[in-house]
């Protein structure tokens, strides 16, 4: 069965940037933008330091990219879609033809 890329997601990478004083920040920068099919797995609710933290875990599935393109996501990146935001933590082939790619993802949100 063929995904439905009906979501425009933008894909960004991690980078740590010097914040003046001998340290550093880490601050998102856009690779690009990605059309995704984008379905929910699981949640539940945990505390998250005193204030009740709801976590939802999601399949993203995109077109795939050659290895080492900016266009292919990888763990620790996130795809942003206005204000929500999904943390990627695993990427697979979605097929043997190797068309699409699966990303396990986790959306996260105060309640």
């Amino acid at each position: 069965m063929m995904p439905r890329l009906n979501r425009k997601l933008a894909l960004e990478a991690p980078v740590r940037v010097a914040d003046g004083a001998g340290g550093f920040v880490e601050t998102w920068v856009a690779l690009g933008e990605v059309w995704a099919e984008v379905i929910a797995r699981s949640g539940r609710v945990h505390d998250g330091g005193g204030l009740p933290l709801a976590r939802t875990s999601y399949k993203v599935t995109v077109r795939s990219a050659p290895v080492g393109s900016d266009a292919r996501p990888l763990p620790q990146q996130r795809f942003r879609e206005g204000a929500r935001v999904f943390r990627i933590e695993t990427v697979a082939d979605r097929d043997l033809a190797g068309a699409y790619l699966t990303c396990f993802v986790r959306e996260e949100a105060l309640t």
